[in-house]
């Protein structure tokens, strides 16, 4: 058994002795959402990034919750938290299962299909309601978006001291939210930064775009 299969070991042990093992072309392929298996090392395939806003939504079959909008209605983060380990619960027993392995011949090439990593929850603030994606938010006040999304991410990681039972992701940080060019040069709203400090995911995931001359976060390509 090599060192980094040596489940006694700390995480940063057996991630040194596995990094020190891989070539650069190894190294590249698991920076990918679609990390292939690497036979030579025997490291299985993974395909990170899912949405899990109001459940998981790809590959299979599971329950859909209320959309996050009306999360944010609840005024309830003892609920969230509820709701969002029966969503890693189903997530961790479909991933065990193995029934629906992820494939790059399935929609976006086999991208945004793993179960154990989600692109969720966003803590974006909607201060209007142009913005697309009203729905996919908890509202326009910071201190219920935080309190709620940290909720999300305690029921979705749970509470085993060592393992996550899912990955959390807040998201987007970064201006407007817009879906349409994206280069780089943004500026955070004020309050998400608070909201996403509160929230302790193990990921956060970034958009970005120019500056908008709209108010924050308007969406000029839905304002009519």
């Amino acid at each position: 058994m090599k060192p980094y299969q040596d489940t006694t070991k700390s995480f940063e042990e057996r991630a040194a002795d596995l990094l020190g093992r891989m070539t650069l072309e190894e190294k590249l392929n698991v920076l990918i959402e679609t990390s292939e298996a690497n036979e030579r090392l025997g490291i299985p395939k993974y395909y990170h990034g899912n949405e899990a806003l109001h459940g998981v939504v790809r590959p299979g079959k599971y329950t859909v919750f209320p959309q996050a909008i009306a999360f944010g209605a609840m005024f309830d983060p003892e609920l969230m938290e509820e709701i969002t380990d029966a969503i890693s619960d189903e997530s961790r027993a479909m991933h065990h299962r193995g029934e629906v392995p992820a494939s790059r011949n399935m929609p976006f090439g086999g991208r945004y299909s793993g179960l154990l990593t989600f692109w969720s929850p966003d803590l974006n603030l909607c201060r209007d309601p142009r913005w697309g994606r009203t729905p996919e938010t908890y509202g326009e006040d910071p201190y219920l978006a935080g309190k709620t999304g940290a909720a999300f991410v305690r029921g979705l990681q749970g509470k085993d001291p060592k393992y996550l039972k899912a990955v959390a992701t807040p998201k987007h940080f970064t201006a407007n939210n817009e879906e349409h060019n994206r280069p780089p040069g943004a500026l955070p709203h004020r309050g998400e930064g608070g909201a996403s400090r509160r929230c302790h995911g193990r990921l956060q995931r970034y958009q970005r775009n120019a500056l908008p001359r709209e108010p924050p976060p308007a969406h000029r390509h839905s304002a009519g």
